[in-house]
């Protein structure tokens, strides 16, 4: 493939350090069956349950739709990929930029849906006799649009700095398109790329964390100053989860972010990428799924078992 072809159609794909028929291939495989059967269970579990219509499932069914897109936009096409020679590994530039908006989307809309489940974790523990009264259908419905519009807002600048660049190069330094890995085929100043990549990191973060921090830290002070038993019961059960959760995807999303500073370690970059998208979509669903009293009694109704008790 020529490095000096301009705007070509045609990209080439760096494949992983794996064979064919390796473990991890196999670990790969089984990782997206688990991952679709487990997010479209939950999520369809949470829209048949009537008793499952409730904000913090409903504001939670955004996450394994999330997981259900971004996984089936990478797993395929990494997997078909390992299955062919070096030689064969191409794709088009228009798939490539698609793979990248969603890789990209994945991973802000699930900060932007975790702040917005934050957020009615606070109004129910910290206003209890509100909650209904805040927490419509219609607040649920403007939180849902919000967070994937802010992602998609986010992520469409980010993309559409990239593929106004012109290319002279096709190799693709990675197992799969990412913003990176498009712009790095440009031969043009990427300055503007990367001050927007910094700033957008940055403030999708700031916010992140810091809605985090305020948020967990008036729960805190409701619940210490609280003589309720129930109140504190409840708080450390749904905050709880809603916290590992956050912090799983917080610290795959670090672990890729900071590997890109550095070169030498490219295949450990790789890695944690796949991982990043494998590990939060196999262990979201199971989480909740495991500590909720309404899921665990919804599983129980349609499988017509003994009460499935929950973890905490």
């Amino acid at each position: 493939m020529d490095n000096y072809t301009f705007n070509s159609l045609t990209l080439q794909i760096e494949r992983l350090k794996v064979s064919k028929d390796s473990v991890f291939t196999v670990f790969l495989f089984l990782s997206y069956i688990f991952i679709m059967l487990l997010n479209v269970g939950i999520a369809v579990l949470i829209l048949i349950d009537k008793n499952l219509h409730q904000p913090m499932y409903l504001l939670f069914c955004n996450l394994p739709f999330n997981d259900i897109l971004g996984n089936s936009i990478l797993m395929p096409r990494l997997l078909l990929d390992m299955m062919k020679p070096s030689s064969e590994l191409f794709i088009s530039y228009y798939e490539c930029v698609v793979q990248a908006f969603i890789s990209h989307m994945f991973g802000t809309a699930a900060q932007t849906v975790l702040m917005i489940m934050a957020f009615d974790r606070y109004v129910a523990i910290c206003y209890p006799l509100r909650y209904a009264a805040i927490m419509t259908n219609k607040m649920v419905m403007k939180l849902t649009a919000s967070a994937w519009g802010v992602a998609l807002v986010l992520v469409g600048i980010l993309l559409g700095l990239t593929i106004r660049l012109n290319r002279c190069r096709t190799l693709i330094e990675s197992p799969y398109c990412d913003n990176a890995s498009l712009f790095k085929l440009s031969c043009d100043s990427v300055l503007i790329n990367n001050v927007y990549g910094l700033t957008f990191t940055v403030v999708l973060f700031t916010c992140s964390i810091g809605s985090m921090v305020i948020t967990y830290t008036k729960i805190t002070v409701v619940c210490l100053t609280s003589n309720s038993k129930s109140l504190n019961s409840k708080a450390l059960k749904t905050c709880s989860t809603h916290l590992v959760v956050y912090l799983i995807m917080l610290i795959s999303g670090f672990t890729v972010i900071i590997l890109h500073r550095f070169p030498q370690y490219s295949d450990y970059r790789k890695l944690s990428a796949i991982l990043f998208h494998i590990i939060p979509g196999s262990l979201n669903p199971i989480i909740y799924g495991v500590q909720s009293a309404e899921i665990c009694k919804s599983l129980s109704k349609l499988f017509r078992s003994k009460p499935v008790m929950p973890l905490f």
